[in-house]
């Protein structure tokens, strides 16, 4: 299994606008789209940043391709700027 693991910090002042995206929009076009199989997203809890909150999203694929695919960045960057930054590192189950 290929994870796709993708960190964000996200600007307080719009995290929950930002959550309900995720889970309403982005991930379920992802998903219908067959880049991945499936997706948690989940809360960083040893984030100590007071300015923003921290999440990991985790996508699912049996093939790497999916993965390489996802543009994370334009859809985000389009709506919420630079108040969502991240990272991504793709992982391999073991």
């Amino acid at each position: 299994m290929i994870v796709y693991n993708v960190t964000f910090s996200v600007d307080k002042g719009i995290s929950d606008e930002w959550i309900s995206w995720m889970k309403e929009t982005h991930i379920p076009k992802l998903l219908k789209e067959g880049m991945f199989e499936s997706c948690k997203m989940l809360k960083v809890l040893s984030h100590d940043d007071e300015q923003t909150d921290a999440f990991a999203v985790q996508f699912f694929s049996k093939l790497v391709n999916g993965a390489e695919k996802y543009h994370l960045n334009d859809d985000i960057q389009k709506r919420f700027g630079d108040r969502v930054l991240s990272y991504s590192t793709l992982l391999r189950e073991v």
